[in-house]
């Protein structure tokens, strides 16, 4: 029997509100440093199917998720593409050579570096209860190329958007390519195990309105559009942070099942703008989360309230925070496992 969150993604109300936390297999988890401090560094782990399988199940096994999140990185299909990856102390995802100035033909992909992922997924489903809900995710082509142009993170994605307005076949080309890389690669993801998969775009808010609709809705459609074809009982969740008022067009257009939402967006408004009986997804504050003030608990119902009248999976805006206490996790799953809406 599919789990209570599979049922929500697939537009159904339960008896309760289902519930998992982006990051949730991460380092503000004790057994996961231990992990990590026996393992090494992050890329060795997620390449590792037996670590990669056991720290996404470790959220499981403490706090009972309705989700299991794949324990992975956004930027291994610009491995798989031919970019060199590390992942340096400090300094955060390094991809070489950035595409700013080299070019995507000049890569070498190898998708052999999808193996071990897929492995990861085998083994979790494996692993898993029945009732708990295996998501896979890969990150959406806009976001995946600011760091491909890039080789690594910046706060205003300048060359990524620089490029879109300076070479826009460039750009095209290569969101292209990672549009057919993540089709084939959530593809396996699906095939070894995941039952709705999440796309990720995080940068998707730093775009003018007609860049959002040619970048972010116009190539996360196309890849919706091939997995429905595919695989058309696996969800796919949209979570654009950063949308703003083109939410409502990202939920229309792209053909997303349901549609992830970030903290800075008023919950009521999205309530009544989505597509009605649209799954929403979100959307608590990870920083109100990590401070644990009087206000946790309060601004949880009203999310759940405002959400009530249509399916809902309660999440954060994004990844938890790294410094976030065990208890104040503890406290927000009581008040979302406790509401009756």
């Amino acid at each position: 029997m599919p789990g209570l969150l599979l049922d929500t993604l697939n537009g159904k109300r339960g008896d309760r509100v289902p519930l998992w936390l982006m990051r949730q297999a991460g380092r503000y988890l004790p057994e996961y440093r231990a992990l990590r401090e026996e393992k090494g560094g992050f890329l060795a782990m997620a390449y590792d199917s037996e670590a990669a399988c056991e720290i996404t199940l470790q959220p499981i096994e403490r706090f009972g998720f309705d989700g299991a999140i794949l324990f992975s990185d956004i930027l291994i299909v610009p491995h798989a593409m031919g970019q060199h990856l590390e992942f340096l102390a400090g300094e955060g995802p390094k991809l070489s050579p950035p595409l700013v100035e080299a070019e995507l033909d000049g890569l070498a992909p190898d998708r052999s570096r999808y193996d071990p992922i897929y492995e990861t997924v085998r083994l979790c489903r494996q692993r898993l209860g029945a009732d708990t809900t295996m998501l896979g995710f890969a990150g959406s082509p806009w976001t995946v190329a600011t760091y491909m142009v890039a080789g690594e993170g910046s706060r205003d994605q300048h060359e990524a958007r620089a490029m879109a307005y300076r070479d826009p076949l460039k750009l095209d080309a290569i969101l292209d390519r990672i549009v057919a890389e993540t089709i084939e690669y959530l593809s396996g993801q699906i095939e070894s195990g995941a039952e709705a998969v999440q796309l990720f775009d995080s940068w998707a808010g730093s775009l003018a309105p007609d860049e959002f609709e040619r970048l972010v809705i116009a190539p996360n459609a196309r890849i919706v559009a091939a997995l429905r074809a595919k695989h058309p009982d696996t969800p796919v969740i949209g979570f654009p942070k950063g949308a703003g008022e083109k939410l409502p067009a990202y939920a229309r257009e792209t053909g997303v099942q349901a549609v992830g939402v970030d903290e800075t967006i008023d919950p009521a408004w999205t309530a009544r703008e989505l597509p009605a009986g649209m799954p929403v997804q979100g959307n608590f504050d990870p920083l109100l989360l990590l401070a644990g003030s009087d206000r946790l608990e309060a601004r949880a119902r009203v999310i759940l309230e405002a959400f009530a009248d249509r399916p809902h999976v309660f999440n954060l805006g994004h990844g938890i925070d790294r410094r976030t206490p065990i208890e104040h996790v503890e406290r927000l799953i009581a008040v979302v496992r406790a509401f009756e809406g």
